[in-house]
């Protein structure tokens, strides 16, 4: 059996990647791509609430998540002052419940909670690459369910879907 042009092709970009020698960028399956000579550290600031709705663990869950997801994803070391490489910086500023898919009889079956982020990302050695932008992701749930017993789930799903819609934004390079 032949094989085919799309196997000779993958076959030979396997080699290619593996006879080139590793530098110091990183390549990841998240898809940061970080040159270390030049990138070592990085600044995450506090990330206050300036929402109408306020719900007060949103905070730190969400800062949490970030500053875990950098340290597993990249080599950058973090610093607790803004003279570093990269700066991540911002604010919370949204955090909604609308109802949503309505019943014959008018109340709402769904209701979603979203959240917004906005993000300002400097980077001190390319401005090119800064970046301030609003970033928002959200879940639905049911309308029978009271938020209080929902809210911590929820919060975590949401701060994890827009730390990584954030990473690829910024230091995943997209």
């Amino acid at each position: 059996m032949k094989p085919s042009p799309k196997s000779i092709l993958i076959t030979l970009l396997l080699l290619i990647a593996m006879a080139v020698p590793s530098s110091c960028v990183k390549y990841t399956f998240n898809g940061a791509v970080l040159d270390y000579n030049v990138y070592k550290t990085i600044y995450v600031g506090n990330f206050p609430i300036r929402a109408a709705l306020v719900y007060a663990p949103l905070q730190q869950t969400f800062e949490l998540e970030l500053s875990d997801y950098i340290s597993r994803n990249t080599r950058l070391q973090t610093i607790d002052t803004g003279n570093a490489d990269i700066r991540l910086e911002g604010e919370i500023t949204s955090y909604t419940l609308t109802p949503q898919a309505v019943t014959e009889d008018a109340y709402a079956s769904k209701t979603r909670l979203t959240i917004g982020v906005r993000v300002k990302y400097t980077d001190t050695r390319n401005p090119n690459n800064d970046i301030d932008q609003t970033f928002s992701a959200y879940r639905d749930f049911d309308a029978s369910e009271l938020l209080i017993d929902v809210q911590d789930q929820l919060c975590q799903e949401i701060s994890k879907e827009l730390v990584n819609l954030i990473f690829n934004a910024t230091l995943g390079n997209w």
